[in-house]
This record gives structure tokens, C-alpha cells and sequence, in this order.
């Protein structure tokens, strides 16, 4: 090891050797080690490739010089030892390092020491020491390390903040302020990114930048405006601020810029951390100071911000152990801000520390409700929240945050002072705690959330959404509307997955029948919420805007826009909702009579009006549904219109609805076409005789002998007269509600006809009767009838075709010779007939068939006749 090294420095390596071996030692011994540390510093240094690992450990050397540091009398200076051992470690640290992979913190011991900060053991000479100790301390090669630095400061603020004696207060900060300067002279500092105490050095000397005592104020006030031209210069391309003497609490001007442009979303929460921990200080009386700071910095609106859950226990924990009244204003506004900006993860902490606390204990919902305009806000976000079964609209959030929102909205509504808010929000509230109850009970949502790591365990989802719901209505001023629904057990319903729907039905029906006075614009709130719903949801707002609708104020807000949006739910895969569309349609029908009756306004006359002639031809496509339950409750709903509709006002849909029905006057089924019949008669008695202009009178003419054949229909109900309409009720029996038959329409027919002489016969005698009559009366219109005849020969119905054959029979034999060309297409359907799988219909149409011809033959037999042609009995086929 002596290689290279001259007499002195031998010795020096050869008496440190010694030193570090011995126990107690004298100030002059202790002199005589660190003058022959720098000796042999100095050898290495000279040397190109040396260190002084190759002699002794940097590490072991900067530990012993830091033991002289600290055994240093703090009362009293006999030597200068602490100077020397300072300026020893300045050398040591500009050696060069023994390996590429030595640490950036080479493990000197100084970087770690309490330093004495005590100006009476300060010389000016050990002051200047300590100084450049420092400065050597955070320089890497040419360029200042901001890790370092960071370590040296975090050595030294606790001098700063925990200290009461004056002086060392002054002393810290001079010491950081002097650091700072001497961080400003270089343009490139090392490792910033890693600097992250910027903000709790900014907290702490803006605190002692409004302290009483001039000295500190002024060393806090230059501190801090070196840490400002540190920032700027680092952070930005242009400069903030220009050097030069710092002023009693002018720097703080710069606060809030500084605070906001220049420091990272962490670097302001630890701001807002020393604040909130000098209010709760109990050793220093830093409350009005730190408000000032926290008012200063939130004075607008709140900048980014990390550390949020940090921030909201600390309050949790500590707000009530701040007795000065606007230091816990100012807290409980940060609180408030934190949570209107960033409401899911204050709202997430104040559960996880609410469940943590006993029942009861330090509950901060009510800061939160403190502030209208805050209180607000917080329940609209959280109304974002309780979307899991829409398309979320920020994707960054998971779904599974609604039963948090839901027990935070129920918390919120627990508080009695916000009773305005919730006023406003009501609808959109009531809505969208309906919505989630129906994901969580319909589609089994509950299943999915109740597992999720946030979840409460103090309820269920569903329960605790039930719940919500009831205190929202509680906070409203529905009290009774809430003991009305628990009453019919809707509570209940709305909790089981088999009558969820039933419970929906039961609490709108209770905003309609006890005059909830938010109807309308809960109304509008489920026409805007309509449109990009799912399934479940999309059936809950029919349901519940079904029942609302029969509310004559809220059926009168009605416009084109919100039918438009019902329009094109009849185009939905789901005949559910289908049938609730449906019966909105006989909802509107009833208003539209409502109104007539009490002799509204011209803007109320519109309900059925307008509205329902948009929805009009909706209803009749539904008729060929291939749903036979859509098909079914359309003409109960077509029943129900017809009942309520003039003709005045719906002549071209009741006309349009004749020629409808004429598709099921054959139906196989005999409800529907029982069904048909009863709403053509109903039609019929609306028709003037005046009005029956064309196409009615064609079609009405044109359906002539189907009614009275179908006075033949196996089903009897049809062709007897029933009980007398009543009002049309989807909780009656169909054949209670059927207010007319064809023996009815029959009998209406004759009148709008003229044919009074007929009516009589159509009202009373068989149809064999009615048939002969209506040849001998009508005779002018034979052709037209054994038109109708021949289409009837393919009914369904063997009684009808029957009847259908005989009558075309009859009338044949009446045409004269001038007719008979018009009938040769009644001949070959004739002949056809005698294949009828019905033995009686075959039977029938081969006796008539041969009487007709028989007869024929005794008639004109010139060339002219039209028996003249080879017809197919003729060939032999």
C-alpha cells in the first residue's frame, strides 16, 4: 500500500491506521487524523487511477469523522475539530470512486448526521465549513445531485419544524436557503424527476414565510424564492421570478402560481399535508397561517392532486382535534373541494375508514352536505355512478363502483339540511336507484358486485338500494307515499326477481294516485332516460312510464319528441315492452275522452289527439305480429281506442282499421276473430250514414254476406248478442268486453245502408232467412254478392262454406240470360267444390251444381249463350 506515496504520507496512512484502532483520544490527536486524512487524500488524488479504497474504506473513514462531529462539546468550543472534520468530509467526497458500480450515496456517514444547528457552537468559520460541507455533499462530478440534496434537507427540516427555540429555526432555514442558491448557479441539476420533497419544502417555509419574527420571515421568505427559481428553471422554459432580496411575505404572491404550474399532483398533496399537520401541531400555533396557506392555494378551483386517500384520513382522523374554528373550516373545505373533484376516491376512503370505526363514530357526511353547490355536484357525479347497465361513460371506471355510490347517496340523504338539493334532484335520483335496483334483482346483479373488494358488508346491494330509495322519498317530503308502498307490500316486489316489475308498477302508481307533485319531470327524465337503455332498464322506464301517464298533467307534456321515442319502441325484440307501448296507446285513447268530457284546453284536447295519431299505424302493424300475446293485446288495445275515438277526430284510422280486420274476419282462432267482429261492429255504430262515402261503403258492401254467413261461425259467441260494452279493462275476460257481434254489425250495416226494411229481418231471423231477404230486396246486387260467395268457398269453416255454396246456388238461378256470362267464374269454383273434404259441402255443391245446370239448359240455347263454351265438365275432367 506504501507504493507511490511519499515520507509524510506514509506516515499519515500509518498514524490513521493507529487512530481508528484506539480508544479515547485527545483534540490534538483528533486534529492530527483528519489533517492526515486530508494528506492522504491529497496523494490520491494526485494519483490517475487511485482511491482511497485501495488504502482504507471511504465509508469507514466518513463514519469515524462523523463520530468527531458528534462528540464535539455543543456548549462550549475548545478547538476546532467539528470545522476541520467538516472540511475533511468535503474532501473525502470529491474522491473518485473505487468501482463504476459504487452508489450514487456512497454511505458517507454526514448526509445522516443530526447536524448541530445551534448558532452559539457556530463560529463564522465552522459556519462556512459547514456550508461547503453541504454544498460538497449533494455534487455529483460537476453537477449538483438532487437526491442528495433531498437527503441532506430531510436531515435538517425536522430542525426547522419540530424545534421551538428560535434560533435553530433561523439557522435551518438559512442553512436550506443558502442550499438553494447554490442550487440555482447550475443550469443542470441530476436526477429532478427523483427530487420529491418540493412540496413539503414549499408547505413548510411558505408556514414560517407568516411567522411573527422578522429573522425567520425573511430566511423563510429567500428560502423560498430559491425554491421557486429551482422550479421554474427546472420545470419551465421561461423565468418566473428574477434573484434579488427577498421581502417580508412578497414570495408568497408567487404561492399559488407556483403551486399549481409547477409542482407534480403528489408534490401539492404533501402541500396540503404540512398545512393540515401544523393546524394539528400541538407544539407550535401555526393554525391562522396554515388556513391562509390551504385558502390561498384552493381559492379557485383545485388543480391536480395525488394522494387523495392520504389527505381524506387525515382529516378523518384529525378534524375534530383542530379547535380553532377557521383552521376546521378550512379543513372541512378542503374535504369538500377533494370531494366534488375527486369524489369516487374520497367517497371509497370514507367508507373503508367508517367501517373500520365504531357504528356511529366520526361521520364526515355531514361536511359534505355543509356547502349547497358542493353538496349538489357530489350527488350528480354520483348519479354517473349508477349506470352499470348502460354503456359506461367513463370507461376508466369499473361498474361495480354503483353499490358504493348507492350507500354514499343514502348517507348523503341522511342529512336533514340539504332538503333543497334533493329536491332538485329527486327525478334523476328516484330513476336511477330504480335502474340499479332492477340490474341487481332482474339480471342478477347482485351476484357480481357483492364479492367486489370495496363492497361494504354493513347490507346487501339490493337492500341497501331499497333502502336508498325509501330515504330519498323520506327527505322529499313522500313520507306517506313510502307507508302507502310498504302498505301493498311494493317493497317486497321490488326485491323479487319473479314480480320486480310488479313493484315498479306499484310505486309509479303511487306518485299517480297521491299527486306526487315531481310526476312531470320524473316523466321527463325516463323519455331522456329511453334512449341508449338495455333491456331491463328499458322495460323498467315503460313500466314506470306507463303508470305515470295515466296522470292527466303529466299525459299533457306529452309532445312529438317523446312520441317519436315510443314510435320506435314498437320496433323491439321484446314483446314485453311491446305490450306496455300498447297500452301507453289506450292510455292516450283515455285522456283524449278525459278531456272532452271536462272540456280542457285546446293543448290538453291534443292527448289522443296528434300524439296518438303518430302512434296509430304502430297499433295496426302489430295485428300481424308473430307473437299471438302481441296480437291478443292489440285488439284489446284497438277495442279500447274504438270505445274512445269519434269519428270526427279518427275517421281515416277507424276506416284504415275496417279494412284491417277484414284479414281476420277468417281467422282460425276463435277469440281473435270473435274479437274482430266485436271492434267492426263497434265501428260500424260510429258510421253516419252521411259519412259512408268511399272506400267504407265499398267495404262495406263487400263484407256483406260474410257477416251473415258468419252468422253460421262454430264459435257462437260471435254470432250471439253478448252482455253490453264496458269499459275496455286488460283485467276482464275478453268476451265481457266484446261490445257488438256481426249480427250487431249487421243491423248497423242496414242502417247506414238505408235498407230499413232489412233491418228488422238482420236483427231477428235465422240466416237461411236473411239470405232470401237480402236476394229479394237487394236484387240489383246479385253479381256482387255471389262474388262475395265464391271467396267464401275457401273458409276455413265447413258451415260456412255450406252456406256459402247454397247462396251461390240461390243466386245463380236467379240471373236471367243477359247475367249469365258474368258467372263463369262461380261455375268452375262451383265444380271444384265437389272435392271439398267436407262431406255435406261435397255433397251440397253436386246437387247444386247439376240443378244449376239443368236449369241452364231449358234457357237461351242460341250460339250466343255462354254454355256454348267448353267448360271443364264439359271434358271430361
Amino acid at each position: 500500500p506504501f507504493a507511490g506515496l511519499r515520507q509524510s504520507e506514509r506516515e499519515a496512512y500509518q498514524f490513521i491506521l493507529e487512530f481508528l484502532e484506539r480508544g479515547e483520544m485527545s483534540n490534538l490527536d483528533k486534529l492530527k487524523f483528519l489533517r492526515a486524512v486530508d494528506t492522504l487524500s491529497c496523494a490520491v488524488h494526485a494519483q490517475a487511477s487511485g482511491t482511497m479504497d485501495d488504502y482504507f474504506p471511504k465509508t469507514l473513514l466518513a463514519k469515524k469523522i462523523e463520530t468527531l462531529i458528534l462528540e464535539e462539546a455543543s456548549e462550549q468550543l475548545t478547538s476546532n475539530v467539528r470545522q476541520q472534520a467538516m472540511l475533511c468530509i468535503v474532501t473525502l467526497r470529491f474522491l473518485p470512486a473505487a468501482t463504476s458500480s459504487e452508489p450514487r450515496v456512497w454511505g458517507m456517514g454526514a448526509p445522516r448526521l443530526s447536524i448541530p444547528l445551534h448558532p452559539r457552537v457556530l463560529a463564522p468559520q465552522t459556519a462556512q465549513a459547514l456550508e461547503d460541507m453541504l454544498q460538497a455533499l449533494v455534487m455529483d462530478g460537476l453537477d449538483p445531485n438532487m437526491v442528495m440534496l433531498q437527503e441532506v434537507l430531510e436531515i435538517i427540516l425536522p430542525w426547522l419544524t419540530m424545534s421551538e427555540k428560535m434560533q435553530e429555526q433561523t439557522r435551518a432555514l438559512g442553512t436550506i436557503a443558502h442550499l438553494l442558491r447554490f442550487i440555482c448557479n447550475f443550469p443542470k441539476l441530476l436526477h429532478m424527476t427523483e427530487f420529491s420533497i418540493s412540496g413539503k419544502l414549499m408547505g413548510t417555509l411558505g408556514l414560517f414565510c407568516m411567522n411573527p419574527q422578522y429573522d425567520i420571515c425573511m430566511r423563510a421568505s429567500e428560502g423560498l424564492l430559491y425554491l421557486f427559481q429551482v422550479l421554474v428553471l427546472q420545470r419551465s422554459d421561461s423565468l418566473l421570478l428574477t434573484p434579488g432580496a427577498p421581502a417580508r411575505s412578497p414570495r408568497l404572491l408567487f404561492f399559488p402560481q407556483c403551486f399549481r404550474k409547477y409542482l407534480t399532483p403528489e408534490e401539492r398533496a404533501d402541500v396540503i399535508m404540512v398545512a393540515m399537520e401544523a393546524m394539528t401541531s400541538a407544539g407550535r400555533n401555526d393554525d391562522s397561517a396554515a388556513s391562509k396557506i390551504l385558502e390561498m392555494i384552493l381559492k379557485y378551483s383545485v388543480p391536480a392532486i395525488g394522494k387523495v386517500p392520504e389527505i381524506v384520513q387525515y382529516i378523518y382522523h384529525n378534524l375534530y382535534s383542530i379547535t380553532e374554528t377557521t383552521a376546521q373550516d378550512t379543513v372541512k373545505q378542503v374535504l369538500l373541494l377533494l370531494a366534488q373533484t375527486y369524489t369516487d376516491e374520497v367517497i371509497l376512503t370514507l367508507f373503508k375508514m367508517q367501517d373500520r370505526s365504531p357504528r356511529g363514530a366520526r361521520k364526515p357526511w355531514g361536511i359534505l352536505a355543509s356547502c349547497p353547490r358542493g353538496y349538489q355536484t357530489i350527488l350528480e357525479h354520483l348519479l354517473q355512478r349508477l349506470t352499470p347497465h348502460r354503456k359506461a361513460r367513463d370507461q376508466a371506471h369499473a361498474p361495480h363502483y354503483s353499490p358504493q355510490a348507492t350507500r354514499a347517496i343514502h348517507e348523503l340523504l341522511l342529512e336533514p339540511s340539504r332538503r333543497t338539493e334533493v329536491q332538485t334532484l329527486f327525478p334523476s335520483l328516484i330513476m336511477a336507484l330504480l335502474f340499479q335496483t332492477s340490474f341487481l334483482v332482474v339480471e342478477g346483479g347482485a351476484a357480481s358486485v357483492q364479492d367486489h373488494q370495496h363492497f361494504t358488508e354493513w347490507m346487501d346491494s339490493v337492500s341497501s338500494t331499497v333502502e336508498a330509495l325509501k330515504t330519498l322519498m323520506q327527505s322529499t317530503g313522500y313520507g306517506d307515499h313510502v307507508s302507502h308502498i310498504q302498505k301493498f307490500g311494493g317493497w317486497e316486489l321490488l326485491t323479487s326477481p319473479d314480480r320486480h316489475y310488479d313493484g315498479v308498477t306499484l310505486l309509479a302508481r303511487a306518485l299517480v294516485t297521491k299527486n306526487c307533485w315531481h310526476n312531470q319531470p320524473i316523466f321527463s327524465v325516463v323519455i331522456s332516460d329511453l334512449q341508449g337503455l338495455d333491456c331491463t332498464s328499458y322495460r323498467t322506464a315503460l313500466v314506470f312510464m306507463a303508470e305515470l301517464l295515466r296522470c292527466p298533467n303529466v299525459a299533457a307534456i306529452v309532445d312529438d319528441i317523446t312520441v317519436y321515442i315510443l314510435a320506435d319502441g314498437f320496433h323491439s325484440q321484446d314483446p314485453t315492452s311491446v305490450k306496455l307501448l300498447l297500452r301507453v296507446v289506450e292510455t292516450f285513447a283515455k285522456h283524449g275522452n278525459m278531456v272532452r268530457q271536462a272540456g280542457a284546453n285546446s293543448r290538453s284536447q291534443t292527448i289522443g289527439g296528434r300524439q296518438l295519431r303518430l302512434l296509430q299505424p304502430f297499433v295496426l302493424n302489430c295485428c300481424f305480429s308473430l307473437d299471438g300475446d302481441i296480437v291478443t293485446e292489440t285488439f284489446l288495445v284497438l277495442q279500447c281506442l274504438v270505445e274512445h275515438l269519434t269519428w270526427q277526430q279518427s275517421s281515416s284510422f277507424l276506416v284504415q282499421l275496417t279494412f284491417t280486420l277484414g284479414h281476420f274476419f277468417e281467422e282460425e282462432s276463435e277469440h281473435l276473430r270473435s274479437a274482430a267482429f266485436a271492434i267492426y261492429a263497434a265501428i260500424l255504430a260510429k258510421v253516419k250514414r252521411r259519412s259512408l262515402i268511399f272506400p267504407l261503403k265499398h267495404q262495406v258492401l263487400n263484407s256483406l254476406v260474410l257477416l251473415v254467413l258468419h252468422l253460421q261461425d262454430r264459435d257462437t259467441s260471435v254470432a250471439q248478442v253478448t252482455v253490453p260494452c264496458q269499459p275496455c279493462s286488460h283485467n276482464s275476460t275478453h268476451h265481457a268486453s266484446v261490445s257488438q257481434n256481426c249480427r250487431q254489425a249487421l243491423c248497423h250495416k242496414a242502417t247506414i245502408l238505408g235498407w230499413s226494411r232489412l233491418k228488422a229481418v238482420f236483427a231477428e231471423k235465422d240466416m237461411w232467412t236473411i239470405l232470401r231477404a237480402l236476394l229479394e230486396k237487394e236484387a240489383g246486387k246479385a253479381l256482387w254478392f255471389l262474388k262475395q260467395c265464391v271467396s267464401l268457398f275457401k273458409s276455413p269453416q265447413a258451415p260456412i262454406r255450406q252456406a256459402a255454396v247454397w247462396f251461390a246456388g240461390q243466386i245463380i238461378q236467379t240471373l236471367d240470360t243477359d247475367e249469365a256470362g258474368e258467372i263463369e267464374e262461380a261455375h268452375t269454383a262451383l265444380w271444384s267444390m265437389r272435392d271439398d273434404p267436407d262431406p255435406a259441402v261435397s255433397c251440397l255443391a253436386t246437387q247444386t251444381f247439376h240443378i244449376v245446370e239443368a236449369k241452364e239448359k231449358l234457357l237461351d240455347r242460341t250460339q250466343t249463350s255462354c254454355f256454348c263454351l267448353r267448360r271443364p265438365w264439359e271434358t271430361g275432367f
